[in-house]
């Protein structure tokens, strides 16, 4: 008895062909619609990566510029870059003076080099305290960094020259010790009106930020390199970290007619795939002594 043969599964090629194409076709159509929210998704994120960025580092710049001696901030242009540079202070507190009606204790001597150590009135200076090759300065009335009869740390110059920022070589209880007493040596002496003195952290001392004017480059933070009488363009020496990549900065300073503070603008742009973010801060300088 004959039987029929089973019909044969499967598909044909021109079935199989036809797949293909409508399958391309269907991708193609897809990708024209998923590649534009794609694509600006990665912008989003490469924009959000970038102001992050920018905001982190102004707000480090501001921390640090608000702890700033007063009238030691100067900012320059040198080689398509700007330096902002200033003394970074950690703490401060009032020395004992004869001014203030006491008739005993040590005092902080404008008059004799060999006296080296003072009482600070109150509390002593906590989270961070004082310590030793920590500096101590008063009366800073700037710009911070000039020679002579100075307002500065200026090397082994400093007691001859009169300036007005000491070495701490003790601290014990409330009274600290100097390694020298360039206050002594002043002229005129310029003692604080109100018995004030800052501290000035050893491991840090002056601080720079440098930034390129145009294009892009490092914003880059430069710290413990010491006291320069002439700002250094770039600070050699010490330590330096970048804060950004692909920077560019414009940077203006204005202290006001008294001298008593001073406002620094800064705008900050970032630059990265083809995307640009720009930011800006205004940072109130405090400059009274």
């Amino acid at each position: 008895m004959n039987r029929r043969p089973a019909s044969a599964a499967g598909f044909t090629l021109i079935e199989a062909i036809m797949v293909i194409v409508i399958t391309g076709i269907l991708a193609g159509v897809v990708a024209v619609f998923i590649t534009k929210p794609v694509e600006g998704y990665v912008d989003s994120v490469r924009r959000a990566e970038l102001t992050d960025t920018a905001d982190v580092a102004l707000r480090r710049m501001m921390r640090d510029i608000r702890l700033s001696l007063p009238n030691s901030l100067r900012v320059t242009s040198s080689g398509g870059v700007n330096y902002i540079e200033f003394i970074m202070t950690s703490a401060g507190g009032r020395y004992r003076d004869p001014a203030d009606g006491s008739s005993s204790g040590d005092f902080l001597s404008f008059t004799s080099s060999t006296d080296l150590s003072f009482d600070v009135l109150g509390t002593m200076p906590a989270s961070p305290a004082v310590a030793v090759n920590d500096y101590v300065a008063v009366y800073n009335l700037g710009p911070g960094y000039e020679s002579g009869n100075a307002y500065n740390y200026n090397g082994s110059s400093c007691l001859a020259g009169g300036c007005n920022i000491a070495k701490v070589s003790g601290v014990a209880g409330n009274v600290i010790t100097l390694d020298a007493n360039p206050f002594a040596a002043q002229t005129p002496p310029l003692p604080s009106p109100s018995t004030r003195f800052q501290v000035i952290p050893g491991a840090i001392r002056a601080v720079t930020f440098a930034c390129p004017t145009t294009g892009t480059g490092s914003l880059t933070r430069y710290w413990n390199y010491g006291f320069n009488t002439a700002q250094a363009t770039p600070p050699t020496g010490g330590n330096s970290a970048p804060l950004a990549n692909g920077a560019s900065c414009v940077v203006e300073y204005t202290a006001n007619a008294t001298g008593r503070n001073g406002l620094l603008f800064v705008q900050l742009t970032l630059s990265s795939g083809g995307e640009n973010v720009s930011m800006f801060q205004q940072i109130h300088v405090d400059n009274a002594p």
